[in-house]
């Protein structure tokens, strides 16, 4: 099979994949038993798909997306709109920590929010009941938001000049760090209670991220998680990446989270490059 094709041979942290971002050189224990499927032109394995064919679609679907992007990227810019986005592993506490944000920043008429699950409309609820106007996307079976998704819940909100619109993408670490939102920063989300070895299992999400957010540290001293190796090693995928640390439930930290924030909408960046 052509996807076979595509991993015989390699070893662990070897060979250089579309897509994915220097290591570091670091060895991570290879056999040579193990089969990496995600090494080959298209960094993917699809069965019935060449690598080619496969490479071929997906930088079709990327290029559509980026112009959609850049549509909402102009429509920010025009409006003075600081558009953050999030992303994490399912769980780690992204509605939580926008809860506890939205309470932190006040002024409720300049925050925004887009909501993304695959079903359900939970979250988006939440969030108008905390006073701030909310859209849920609904995906399906598609695992991440894509910036037309984003454009036409732009329609349905009513964004402030000058405010902040959140999206908090669908969770899943694979997917949401190809898709360019028009965004002007990502911010990646990363619970205690995973595990401090996320950087080497999801390094594209780690390189496309600008803020490295660490939830849930009041959880430390119940859970075996080496943040200084974490915080250490995602640094060495991403040597610009800012580092926080919050409870969402204590409000440790969130201080310095929303006054990260606050400097954005000083200074909001408009241009930002899109993943993969």
């Amino acid at each position: 099979m052509d996807a076979a094709c595509a991993c015989a041979g390699t070893s662990a942290g070897g060979g250089s994949g579309r897509g994915n971002p220097d290591l570091g050189g670091h060895d991570f224990g290879g056999h040579s038993a193990d089969l990496h499927f995600g090494l080959g032109l298209a960094g993917a394995s699809v069965v019935g798909l060449d690598q080619a064919r496969l490479a071929r679609f997906d930088q079709d679907v990327l290029d559509r997306n980026t112009e959609h992007a850049e549509r909402n990227r102009a429509w920010f810019s025009s409006h003075g709109v600081l558009a953050l986005s999030l992303m994490s592993a399912p769980g780690a506490g992204k509605t939580a920590l926008l809860l506890r944000t939205l309470e932190a920043l006040g002024d409720r008429s300049l925050l925004t929010v887009i909501a993304g699950d695959p079903q359900a409309t939970v979250d988006a609820a939440r969030f108008r009941g905390s006073g701030v106007a909310a859209v849920q996307i609904n995906t399906g079976r598609g695992s991440h938001l894509d910036a037309d998704m984003v454009g036409h819940a732009l329609e349905r909100l009513d964004v402030r000049d000058g405010g902040v619109l959140f999206i908090e993408n669908v969770g899943g670490l694979i997917t949401p760090p190809s898709f360019d939102l028009g965004e002007a920063h990502r911010i990646l989300v990363v619970s205690v209670t995973e595990g401090d070895d996320r950087p080497f299992k999801y390094p594209e999400a780690f390189a496309a991220a600008d803020v490295l957010v660490f939830n849930k540290t009041d959880l430390m001293p119940h859970v075996r998680f080496d943040l200084d190796k974490c915080a250490a090693a995602a640094r060495e995928i991403n040597p610009e990446l800012v580092v926080l640390k919050v409870s969402a439930e204590s409000g440790e930290g969130v201080e310095a989270w929303c006054g990260w924030i606050a400097e954005r909408r000083r200074s909001p960046r408009v241009e930002t490059a899109a993943a993969g």
